[in-house]
Parts: structure tokens; sequence; C-alpha cells
């Protein structure tokens, strides 16, 4: 079985990861109809109802804002999945509009030369068998299957999200072991790793105390294994260490900081959307600096709206910073 090895050392994958600096998030589903930012796996499929979705501009957008990757959304905590799958009927198959969200993002990836991540979310409030900790694995692992297995081509990343949903115990209920391995199977070159990385196993407690900018080398591991450190929306201190353990072994594991470029909790897109100010260009190119220069990564998220768009004034701060960090460039 593949899992990851002891290192104080980034390895390949890692490094490559970090090469890659900076990315785009883009979080789009059915919350993006519904102005909510979770919903409980219930909203209706005929509200998701985009007349349009540009995924071409979107990671138009990324490329010549000098982003080197994005970070699309598959499945959120809801359960509603953006790509073909018969596995629930909680997908865009059975919407109004059934575009395969994940295949229309992978082909401008390939358009622009631009590396495809993913976000899954662990947690799930739609589906039955989310509770039985076996059927829901390999429910799991079909997705990833999919979602990993070629229709998609090279993905660079897999953002695990809402592991919290079965904090109570030291034990994996999520069989993270299985789906590292399957993962890193699938797709070799591959980054994973589950958002909270970094506190006690078995509970998100003591959250101040593991917070990014209070890390200190050797701190535990909360969700193993983890090729990197995730912990939304926040930013290591002026010394970030990279060493953290499980199980008496050291792991090497850089950063990445995942924020909005509005709100710092406004992931989607709602109607009072555009109402919270933009975090600004000079904010962007100096969290850029920070990050990078201690060999960590940022990705900033980016929300369409209901008709498939991004908002125009979310680009222009994204290429004004791409200007202050002279990594701006146009798509041919």
């Amino acid at each position: 079985m593949i899992t990851l090895i002891p290192s104080r050392e980034p390895n390949a994958a890692q490094k490559a990861q970090i090469a890659r600096k900076y990315g785009m998030f883009i979080h789009f589903g059915i919350n993006t109809f519904n102005n909510t930012e979770w919903s409980d796996g219930t909203l209706p499929l005929e509200s998701y109802a985009p007349d349009a979705i540009d995924a071409d501009s979107w990671v138009r957008h990324a490329y010549e804002a000098g982003m080197n990757y994005v970070i699309l959304i598959t499945k959120h905590h809801d359960g509603f999945c953006l790509f073909d799958t018969d596995t629930t009927e909680y997908c865009v198959n059975n919407t109004k509009n059934p575009t395969d969200v994940v295949a229309e993002v992978a082909k401008a990836c390939r358009k622009y030369r631009v590396k495809l991540g993913l976000y899954y979310s662990l947690w799930d409030r739609h589906e039955p068998c989310y509770n039985d900790d076996e059927k829901y694995t390999e429910y799991m692992c079909s997705h990833l299957n999919t979602l990993l297995g070629g229709k998609y081509g090279e993905v660079c990343e897999l953002w695990l999200d809402g592991a919290w949903g079965k904090d109570g115990s030291t034990e994996d209920r999520w069989n993270l072991a299985k789906i590292y391995d399957l993962v890193h199977t699938l797709q070799p070159g591959c980054v994973m790793a589950v958002n909270v990385t970094i506190g006690d196993p078995g509970a998100v407690g003591n959250n101040d105390y593991y917070r990014p900018e209070n890390y200190k080398e050797g701190m535990t591991m909360r969700y193993f294994p983890s090729d990197f450190r995730l912990w939304d929306p926040h930013f290591t201190g002026e010394n970030d260490p990279k060493i953290y353990t499980h199980n008496g072994e050291s792991y090497y594991l850089p950063f990445e900081a995942t924020i909005c470029i509005r709100n710092m909790d406004n992931w989607f897109w709602d109607d009072d959307y555009t109402k919270d100010p933009l975090v600004g260009a000079e904010f962007i190119a100096e969290k850029y600096r920070h990050l990078i220069g201690q060999e960590n990564v940022l990705v900033v998220n980016v929300a369409p709206d209901i008709h498939g768009k991004q908002e125009p004034e979310d680009i222009a701060c994204l290429n004004e910073a791409a200007k202050l960090l002279e990594i701006a460039r146009k798509a041919e």
C-alpha cells in the first residue's frame, strides 16, 4: 500500500506543488443558486440552473493572473456532484443543465496549460450510506476512481474537506490510508491533504493553539496521511516550520493558504456577493510574497455567479495583483 514516507525534505510531488506557487479556487455548485455557503443535502435539484458555464474564462482568468493551477469544487458538504456519476441522483446529470463541470474545467486547463486540482468533501449531508463507514468509503472511492482515473487527465492536487464530520475518536473512520493509496495509484504525481491537517487526532479542539500562525516543529498530524497542510482561510506566521509528526515519525509538509477575494468566509457567490469589499491587489501581493518566500503556496477563491461568470471586479483585482508581482501574462 502506498503511503507517505517519513522525510525531513520535500519529495518530488511536494517540490512540484511548491513550484506551482499560486492558484485559483473555484467554488461553484448548488449553493450558488440558493444564497448559502453550506447546505444540508436537501436543496432541490431543479434549483441548480446555470444558463451558462463559462469554464474557459475561469481558467483563462487564472492563467492571465499568473496562476499555475485551479482547484474546482467537485462535491461540497451538501453531497451535490458537479460531475457525471451514477452513484447518486444528486448530481448535475439530473438538473436543467447537465454539463459535467469538471470536464469543462479540465478541457480549459489543457487549453491554457494550467494544472487541474480538485476539491472533494468527505462530509456528505445527502448520501444515505454516510454513517456506514465501510459502505461510504466505497462510495467515495467510486467517485475518486471517476475523478482521478484518467477521464479528466492529469490532476495535480486533491483537497479534502469536512473530516470533522466524523471526529470524536482516534479511529480513522474515513479510511484515509485507503484513500491515499488509491489517489497515488491513479495519479502518482498528485498531492493530497485533509483540511485542518495539524492538531489533536480525533478532535478539532485546541483550534487557537494549532492555527497556522502558531505552528511549531514536531506538532502532530490530525489527519494522516496528508502531503501538505491546510487550514482555510489562515496564514502562516513569520517563521513556518515544515516538520510534523505521526506515530513518532517526522514528515515534511508545505502549507497551502486558501483565501477569498472578498469576505474571507464567503466562498460561494450569492446575491450580496458584490457588497463585500475586495481584499485588494496589495493584500494579495503581500500574502503571495510572504508564502512563496517560505516555499509555501497561495490560492485565491473567485466564485462564479448563477450565469457561470466571475465578477469583472474580482478579475481586475487579480490582474492588478499580477502586475504588482510581475507575473501577469496574456492568453494566446
